[in-house]
């Protein structure tokens, strides 16, 4: 897949494709990682429904990668830090796994940082789950670092670790 990228501001119309991104990941990228009755919380209508409330609560904060030919690809939601306001925030990001290792998530990573710094946030967290090497490799290979929380979500049963990055200045365009 070398087709054209473009990221976009997601709109509710997006709900569909956000979804199935999403459940992508959840039963493809989190098999060895969640166990089966978590997984099983999300179908098809549930993942949509998900995505529904995400798109209809915070459209602002939902990048996606559309690559032409391919439709959406993947898909990043950020904001305020729920824990602290005076930082950001990325909630998700999901990169189909018929895409994974083409620089969709650091194009997005990266694009929903530049928003983040933007909107006056000059530090981001985000969480990950211990056990998911993969990502914690690429988003330390993306400068984000272990500040030393650590949580079990009551939800999904595993433990996870907080990163945190310095977001660098946005450069003007002049």
């Amino acid at each position: 897949m070398t087709a054209p990228v473009r990221v976009r501001r997601a709109v509710p119309a997006d709900a569909d494709a956000a979804g199935a991104v999403f459940l992508a990941c959840w039963h493809g990228s989190y098999a060895d990682l969640l166990p089966p009755p978590v997984r099983a919380r999300y179908d098809g209508a549930s993942a949509v429904a998900l995505w529904r409330l995400v798109l209809a609560a915070a459209p602002d904060g939902v990048l996606l990668a559309d690559v032409a030919g391919h439709g959406v690809r993947g898909v990043v939601r950020f904001g305020a830090d729920p824990d602290d306001a005076r930082r950001g925030h990325v909630f998700s990001l999901y990169v189909h796994p018929d895409a994974q290792g083409l620089g969709l998530g650091r194009t997005l990573l990266h694009a929903a940082s530049g928003q983040l710094r933007a909107a006056g946030y000059d530090t981001a967290t985000l969480w990950v789950f211990a056990g998911n090497h993969a990502a914690r490799a690429f988003y330390v290979g993306q400068g984000w670092t272990p500040d030393g929380g650590t949580r079990v979500e009551e939800a999904y049963g595993e433990p996870e670790v907080r990163l945190r990055r310095h977001l660098p200045a946005v450069t003007p365009v002049q």
